[in-house]
């Protein structure tokens, strides 16, 4: 088992590799050539810019029971069929029973951009968001490890 962050983006990349290192599991963290990124624990691995890249790269690398810390309702989904864990930077646990929903909301919200409805973004960051991510993050490794 490993865990894998889409590092684009990601909120959470120091508190994982924390409690990594702390369960002495390794770290792999994706980004694209637009990033500049190095961790002493983790290994950091840069694929080209293009569109969905980081995501195919984390396809392409992960097995079944890895874990993977991404945002990406889309990618979750695939990550899902290939056996692995998958957490968002919020601490929602990606599974089978929530994927659809979540897909669905995400066109939804696609359908209201295209139509340019105002939409609001996301919520700024708050200290219970790392909370609940620990929570879930260490939950998932519990069983897991």
């Amino acid at each position: 088992m490993k865990i894998v962050i889409d590092g684009d983006a990601c909120p959470v990349k120091e508190l994982a590799i924390q409690i990594a290192k702390e369960h002495s599991i390794e770290v792999i963290i994706y980004f694209d050539t637009a990033h500049v990124y190095s961790s002493e624990y983790a290994t950091v691995k840069f694929v080209e810019k293009g569109f969905d890249s980081v995501d195919f790269a984390i396809l392409n690398s992960v097995k079944k029971g890895d874990i993977v810390i991404t945002n990406d309702y889309g990618l979750s989904g695939m990550l899902i069929t290939k056996g692995c864990f998958v957490v968002t930077a919020f601490g929602l646990e990606i599974t089978n029973f929530n994927i659809e929903q979540l897909l669905g909301q995400r066109y939804i919200n696609q359908q209201a951009r295209k139509a340019k409805v105002r939409t609001k973004g996301p919520k700024k960051r708050t200290t219970e968001d790392d909370q609940k991510f620990v929570y879930t993050f260490k939950n998932i490794i519990k069983h897991t490890h």
